[in-house]
């Protein structure tokens, strides 16, 4: 299982969905080191239902569908990636999905126009 954190710079012009393992721990300092950009935190609930058409603790990479413009930026723990399955929120706090995570990767976010960046943390 995977948890999709959303994320944004302090000025809410920058955005992140990033996910890493289940179990990991987040470090707002190390993710923002690893991407080479300022601190971040968790972005406000309104603009995670304007943006990504979730609420708190339902993100998902699923989400990128209603980003047509872009504007946030897909991040994956390199983690992740070692890993083949995919285990996320289906965008519902009580539905998930199964998925290959190689078809995430290689179909799915290319569909979507949505480059991809890895980063170790």
């Amino acid at each position: 299982m995977v948890k999709t954190l959303f994320l944004c710079n302090r000025q809410q012009t920058s955005f992140y969905l990033f996910i890493t393992k289940g179990d990991k721990p987040f470090r707002s300092k190390d993710f923002s080191s690893a991407l080479n950009i300022a601190r971040v935190s968790f972005a406000p609930e309104e603009l995670m239902k304007e943006m990504v058409g979730t609420k708190i603790g339902a993100a998902t990479v699923f989400s990128a569908l209603l980003d047509k413009n872009n504007n946030v930026e897909i991040v994956f723990d390199k983690d992740v990636m070692s890993e083949e399955w995919y285990g996320c929120s289906d965008g519902t706090t009580t539905g998930y999905m199964k998925v290959k995570t190689e078809q995430i990767i290689n179909d799915f976010l290319p569909y979507t126009n949505h480059k991809v960046s890895i980063i170790e943390v």
